[in-house]
């Protein structure tokens, strides 16, 4: 039987799916649209860390629109894109018009503005991987996952100002962030109003390599929330974040 990591499910299942372009260059501003998934080598489809720096590099504008709706990929490619934006001379403004999960939600924070549309959400979780061989490489692999998931707990705790041990919680739970649970947690500097992007425009990734992912897309054919199971989970979830919070 062949084992499938969750990335490559969610590379094979996002096949041809997405976008990555730069337009609307000027001095004063630049939009980028990563509208794709994140991957270490060109070989595969969706962005690399390799021409994303190469076309940000590019851009000699004061003000980068970044506009984001992936549903994850590698997160070393997406640690090299988040230094590039970190880096970079221009003020950065990330718009999450639709999903900035898994690593995607590392390139998103490494902006100075976060802006997320009323339907987007972000999701976190802990770093994950296929390993084989005896018990000393699986210590191993699980040593390296560890130290991962450390420099995320602490990349995390930078942006939000949340508590490490709550970082590790939502980490560990696989949590998906409404676009109001982002700004309560500070996630998201504000949330999008009158947003030039309609949010039924953001790709419908199929994101069943996540074992949380919500059923559907942020926003349904006719502009609203999830079904209604789907919105009774979301409920669920920020009540038991808020208790979590208040404790």
């Amino acid at each position: 039987m062949k084992i499938k990591s969750p990335l490559n499910k969610l590379l094979a299942d996002n096949r041809g799916k997405g976008l990555f372009r730069v337009d609307n260059v000027s001095q004063d501003e630049a939009t980028v649209w990563l509208y794709d998934m994140i991957v270490s080598d060109s070989f595969f489809e969706g962005i690399s860390a390799i021409d994303f720096a190469k076309q940000m590099t590019a851009i000699d504008a004061k003000t980068i629109h970044l506009r984001i709706d992936s549903p994850g990929g590698e997160i070393f490619a997406a640690q090299a894109m988040a230094q590039i934006i970190r880096e970079h001379a221009a003020h950065t403004i990330a718009h999450i018009d639709g999903h900035a999960a898994s690593a995607a939600s590392w390139v998103a924070l490494a902006a100075d503005e976060v802006v997320i549309s009323p339907g987007g959400m972000i999701m976190i979780h802990n770093s994950q991987t296929i390993s084989y061989g005896d018990a000393r490489d699986l210590k191993d692999t699980a040593a390296l996952l560890e130290k991962v998931d450390g420099i995320l707990v602490a990349t995390y705790v930078e942006a939000t100002g949340q508590d490490a041990q709550q970082i590790t919680d939502w980490m560990d739970a696989e949590t998906w962030f409404s676009a109001e649970e982002a700004l309560l947690y500070k996630f998201a500097d504000r949330i999008a109003r009158n947003d030039d992007v309609a949010l039924e425009n953001a790709i419908q990734w199929n994101l069943t390599a996540w074992s949380k992912a919500p059923s559907k897309s942020p926003a349904n054919q006719d502009g609203n929330r999830n079904d209604q199971v789907s919105t009774l989970d979301h409920l669920r979830r920020r009540l038991r974040l808020a208790e979590k919070q208040t404790a």
